[in-house]
């Protein structure tokens, strides 16, 4: 397992992360703990959650995910592990989630970090990230921005001197952006300099051989402000996998809930994800492995978010850091991107 600086931090990550969002829903919490104990045992020593989780969201299972780590996280060496978690951002009112008001304001933020240390029975959070934008931004498979759905919105200055008090306490040590723009990558990180305030040090957005949207705009606006990626989604929610192509694939999260189709039952997809199986054949991986290697070896990359209802898929997962692609491999990869360009963005 390699570690990485984590943009203007003294945080060292995992390549892999340990991402938390069927703790509470797909998996109990004896199998969330194995889970938490093999990657700690491989190496992995970073974990991110989210204080809407398990997903889907619901009332009954609000916080869920991160009360199954809390319980885990007591029994470990607290200053060799890296916790990361969000709060929830406007724009989805969850109702039950603080009466459904959750802009990115002093009062949520005050309240949300104070939840999340509670339930992860802990006395501070390494990472802390705005789950996605307050303002309004395209989500989730949405590509056009509509200037009518704009609302109103806490200013990002307004939110960085939030968190700069949250800081001081002590509660939590650095911040992140998710699910983000490069307008807002800039924004913050320009606005930060200039009023002395904390520095966004990550962004976590999706990214796989089915979503390279990062590669430009997204891509040079972190390396300008050096803020890493954290990667989630790298198997297209097991697309990528093949899973899909043999037309029963199980109990996964896209047959279970169909609310995750929007992104991914798309047209091309089963196109471009039938070349990649047939990349990883030729070359004698799986294709499990040929994406999350692929992932890993981009070079804005900090750590790969990887999720696992069963501990065989984890350890595949996992084994994935000990695969590096050949210029060949990369080169069969990029046909198959012109060919099939992000159709599921």
């Amino acid at each position: 397992m390699q570690y990485n600086s984590l943009g203007e931090s003294n945080l060292k990550v995992s390549e892999i992360c340990l991402g938390t969002m069927t703790f509470g829903q797909q998996n109990t919490i004896e199998e969330a703990h194995q889970q938490l104990n093999y990657a700690i045992d491989q190496g992995i020593n970073f974990i991110d959650a989210a204080e809407m989780y398990p997903v889907p969201p619901h009332a009954e299972t609000y916080g869920v995910t991160e009360t199954y780590i809390g319980e885990w996280l007591k029994h470990q060496p607290r200053d060799q592990i890296i916790v990361a978690t969000k709060i929830i951002g406007a724009g989805r009112r969850f109702k039950w989630v603080r009466n459904g008001v959750n802009q990115v304001d002093r009062d949520n933020i005050k309240q949300a970090v104070d939840d999340s240390l509670k339930r992860l029975q802990t006395d501070y959070i390494d990472l802390y990230q705005i789950h996605w934008p307050d303002r309004y931004v395209p989500q989730f498979g949405q590509t056009i921005f509509d200037p009518k759905q704009e609302r109103e919105t806490v200013s990002i200055a307004e939110q960085l001197e939030v968190f700069a008090d949250v800081i001081k306490t002590g509660k939590i040590r650095y911040l992140g952006l998710s699910n983000e723009t490069p307008w807002g990558v800039i924004t913050f990180s320009y606005l930060a300099k200039q009023l002395g305030l904390p520095k966004v040090i990550s962004i976590q957005n999706a990214y796989s051989l089915l979503n390279r949207v990062f590669d430009s705009a997204l891509a040079e606006a972190t390396y300008r402000e050096n803020i890493g990626l954290l990667a989630y989604s790298p198997l297209a929610f097991g697309f990528l996998t093949g899973k899909y192509l043999t037309g029963d694939p199980g109990k996964t999260r896209i047959t279970l809930f169909d609310r995750f189709g929007q992104r991914y039952l798309k047209p091309k997809v089963n196109e471009a994800v039938a070349a990649y199986v047939e990349v990883a054949q030729r070359h004698e991986l799986s294709p499990t492995t040929l994406a999350l290697a692929f992932v890993r070896s981009r070079w804005f990359v900090s750590s790969t978010i990887i999720g696992a209802t069963t501990l065989e898929q984890l350890r595949e997962n996992i084994d994935s850091v000990n695969v590096e692609l050949t210029q060949e491999i990369l080169s069969d990869i990029e046909a198959v991107y012109t060919q099939y360009p992000n159709p599921t963005p």
